[in-house]
């Protein structure tokens, strides 16, 4: 995965990673929050999800603490990275800044 994962942030398109658990309550309220920022922005920004349970090593390297944690890339670069739910307003346009 690490290695995918570094082609996936390399993009010149911002890469919106959402840091989730299965279990986790809020990160469900998140993941529908997510399909609507998708439409939103199309094919300006990518959103990957990332379950840390699968990949803790991968979560553990960006310093996710909790869940869900949301982080966005650009050219191999963290640009925002914030935990908890967000909004779709403030997510659309944070990835049409970055775009």
């Amino acid at each position: 995965m690490s290695q995918k994962f570094q082609e996936i942030i390399n993009s010149d398109r911002p890469v919106l990673i959402d840091f989730f658990a299965t279990w986790c309550q809020p990160c469900k309220v998140q993941s529908s929050v997510l399909n609507t920022v998708k439409e939103n922005v199309g094919e300006g920004a990518r959103i990957i999800k990332v379950d840390v349970d699968q990949y803790p090593a991968l979560a553990a390297q960006y310093g996710v603490r909790g869940v869900p944690t949301l982080a966005i890339f650009k050219n191999g670069e963290l640009l925002w990275k914030e935990s908890g739910v967000h909004d779709v307003n403030t997510l659309t346009e944070l990835l049409k800044q970055y775009a």
